[in-house]
């Protein structure tokens, strides 16, 4: 029997913003993949070209910088002091202080096949998508223990980023936003681009290059856009936004 999914509408919060620039040198800005703000104004930009991870204060003080030798993707800065990535090249996650010293290192392929994907949801566990196996597992990385682990054989290319909470695993394509049960079922699936999910409380936020969505559960509603811009992230200030190598914030 076909399965049949309800049609959800994408709503926009149709909202003005006041735009300040960010005093950042253009040239640091240039080439920048990811870009990032913590609650208390710092920022922090990824560059893939040279595999370096910089923190920034709110005038464009340098605070601290990583040089990796793998890509890796930053799960978040919502907790500043304890920063969380993934390397799926290196099957490795690390975690960097406030300094962007590093604090531990978990090498993966010692205890899983080929792990696709991680979301480490507090400081103790991970979720993990253990892409030859086809399972979803749950880890403490502190006592490097398996907690649960589910079949989740479901089709991973052109992940972009996966998020599990409240026995719910959200997964975020190239161009799809999926919504999933433990039992690997589908609840939720629309069409959007967009590269990253944060959860904030208790939604779901997905963002992509112009554009912030987010995900009650029901409805996406999209909070913010700025149609000139290569990067989009948010504190809890406002939107930040990477247009022509200029950094702005964007606040109510």
């Amino acid at each position: 029997m076909p399965k049949f999914f309800p049609i959800f509408l994408i709503l926009f919060s149709s909202l003005v913003f006041s735009q300040r620039k960010i005093e950042i040198d253009s040239l640091q800005l240039k080439d920048a993949k990811e870009l990032l703000g913590d609650d208390y104004g710092n920022l922090y930009l990824y560059k893939n070209k040279d595999l370096s991870f910089t923190k920034y204060d709110s005038v464009g003080n340098q605070l601290g910088k990583l040089m990796l030798t793998f890509p890796y993707k930053i799960q978040s800065v919502t907790n500043p002091l304890n920063i969380v990535m993934f390397s799926e090249n290196a099957q490795e996650i690390k975690f960097v202080d406030q300094n962007l010293n590093e604090i531990q290192k978990i090498n993966l392929g010692l205890n899983f096949g080929f792990i696709k994907a991680v979301y480490a949801e507090d400081l103790q566990f991970a979720w993990m998508i253990d892409d030859s196996n086809k399972t979803l597992v749950q880890y403490n990385f502190r006592s490097t223990s398996t907690i649960s682990s589910f079949p989740f054989n479901i089709n991973l290319q052109s992940l972009q980023d996966f998020l599990v909470y409240n026995n719910r695993i959200y997964i975020l394509k190239e161009d799809r936003f999926e919504v999933y049960n433990t039992r690997a079922s589908l609840l939720y699936s629309t069409n959007i681009e967009a590269t990253k999910l944060r959860r904030i409380n208790n939604d779901i936020w997905i963002f992509g290059s112009q554009s912030i969505y987010k995900f009650d559960g029901k409805d996406l509603t999209k909070i913010f856009e700025n149609e000139s811009a290569k990067i989009v992230d948010k504190n809890n200030t406002g939107f930040l936004a990477l247009i022509k190598d200029k950094l702005y914030l964007y606040t109510k």
